[in-house]
């Protein structure tokens, strides 16, 4: 029998996702004015320790509406990672920003270490306020992306962010379920550390709501303006400005609707499990894989209990290449991609400044993602396994 094709990251929808997106159908309620919006928010608030959310239509867009209450402006500078999806950095430009792109760590995130460098070589304090010397511009924060479920070194961000007076915007639409297990923020789950956060339930995270994201928040005046500028800067609980259609500023259409919500109360229900799955697997992967044929599996951050959302193959000392990896994989019905190009080269940014990035750019040419759907069978594991040491033996 010919064997089924094995997905990089699909869906899972084990429980009652038809049930609950079938009765808000039922009900009408399908926009973004729908209860169960709220009852969303009120859901993944409670499953993440924090009470200052707001649903989006995408991570992308939680991510704006952050920026956009931290005052990001036109000429404002924004350090940001190069080894990321570009989603994490084109909202600064949408406020009219500048990236300044720093290296990552071993563990795929924004390094300190390079953050340090940028201040310490370009920039100066003046009246509190960090500013870059060659630019003129002020540097007003920072958006480290927690990749892969793994999580930035937050404990050392943060002191730098305090130093310099900047904002921390953590970027944990890779991380839902991934939380702190030790240190300064032990019981902490991403995204609720900095000043502000960025979820995404996008088709191929832990979880889904087919398309939407969440923004987080520390305090009530941030969370009342991001949830009324993503409803086009009208405030729906104010009954004038809903009935007259009042609206206070230039807003967007970032709200969640509801039937994403009803999807995504009945994924909140298994995200448990989905985690399980994941560290499953990955064991698995490490235990067949790691040190064979020049490859290597990279571990998760220690001290985190991580989702897991993609797992990292390292072409170590590998006989073939990245692109040979893939393309073998592929004609054996296994799905399996590349890393990002890095931010610094794609097309808006071959202008921006960048810091050395030895780390980045060295992942780039080796690091292959393979199968982590939540739904990925031991066996299917295993096959993956075998035609990987067969492509590399």
């Amino acid at each position: 029998m010919e064997r089924k094709f094995i997905p990089l990251s699909v869906p899972n929808f084990p429980g009652n996702e038809v049930k609950y997106v079938s009765d808000a159908v039922a009900s009408t309620w399908v926009s973004t004015a729908g209860p169960l919006i709220p009852k969303f928010e009120k859901a993944m608030a409670e499953y993440m320790g924090t009470d200052k959310v707001v649903a989006t239509n995408s991570g992308t867009a939680a991510l704006h509406l952050s920026l956009v209450d931290a005052g990001v402006g036109p000429g404002d500078e924004v350090i940001c990672a190069a080894l990321t999806y570009i989603a994490a950095v084109n909202p600064v430009r949408f406020c009219g920003g500048e990236p300044v792109f720093v290296d990552c760590d071993k563990y795929f995130c924004m390094d300190p270490d390079s953050v340090q460098y940028f201040i310490d070589n370009y920039c100066e304090m003046v009246d509190g306020k960090l500013i870059n010397k060659t630019t003129g511009a002020h540097v007003k924060g920072m958006i480290p992306v927690h990749v892969f479920g793994n999580m930035a070194q937050m404990e050392r961000l943060m002191d730098i962010a305090e130093k310099y007076n900047l904002f921390v915007l953590e970027d944990a639409t890779e991380s839902v379920g991934t939380f702190v297990t030790e240190g300064r923020y032990k019981g902490r789950h991403l995204g609720t550390i900095g000043h502000y956060g960025a979820l995404s339930f996008n088709g191929n995270k832990v979880m889904t709501t087919g398309g939407g994201g969440m923004a987080i928040c520390h305090n009530e005046e941030s969370r009342h303006n991001m949830a009324v500028l993503s409803e086009e800067a009208q405030d729906m609980a104010k009954k004038e400005d809903n009935l007259l259609f009042i609206h206070t500023d230039v807003g967007y259409n970032y709200r969640m609707n509801n039937i994403a919500a009803a999807l995504g109360l009945a994924q909140l229900e298994h995200l448990e499990d989905f985690v399980a799955t994941k560290n499953r697997n990955f064991a698995i992967y490490k235990e067949l894989l790691d040190g064979k044929n020049g490859l290597k599996m990279i571990d998760y951050t220690p001290g985190i209990r991580s989702s897991m959302w993609f797992h990292q193959l390292y072409l170590d000392d590998c006989k073939i290449t990245r692109n040979e990896m893939i393309e073998g994989l592929a004609q054996r019905k296994i799905q399996s991609r590349p890393i990002w190009l890095l931010n610094p080269d794609q097309a808006p940014y071959k202008n921006s400044l960048c810091m050395p990035l030895p780390n980045a750019r060295d992942y780039v040419g080796k690091i292959v993602n393979i199968p982590c759907s939540s739904n990925l069978t031991e066996e299917e594991v295993r096959i993956v396994c075998a035609e990987i040491l067969d492509l590399t033996k």
